[in-house]
């Protein structure tokens, strides 16, 4: 079973490196970024659950990186609509 988690990971780290190379919208390079991140956590979670018995430090890992992860594309999305309202108002009616 963690096989198949660790091909996930795999597949999902592809998806995200070909959405953040290939695209030019901001908005899509910081869902790639989380799409990205989310694959780094199956990742540490597939490895913690492969070594004999369960391993808490990578969870405890993984916790914290969702924290981070969250708080994060939180201020990105409000930097780039802060953004946005000023190109708006730069141009006017």
């Amino acid at each position: 079973m963690s096989e198949l988690y660790l091909l996930l990971a795999a597949l999902l780290t592809g998806m995200a490196l070909v959405g953040l190379f290939r695209t030019a919208d901001l908005l899509r390079r910081v869902l790639a970024l989380n799409v990205l991140a989310s694959a780094v956590f199956l990742l540490l979670v597939a490895l913690a659950r492969t070594a004999e018995g369960i391993d808490p430090l990578p969870h405890a890992m993984v916790l914290t990186g969702i924290v981070v992860a969250v708080s994060t594309t939180a201020a990105v999305l409000a930097l780039m609509v802060q953004a946005h309202e000023r190109r708006r108002h730069k141009e006017g009616p």
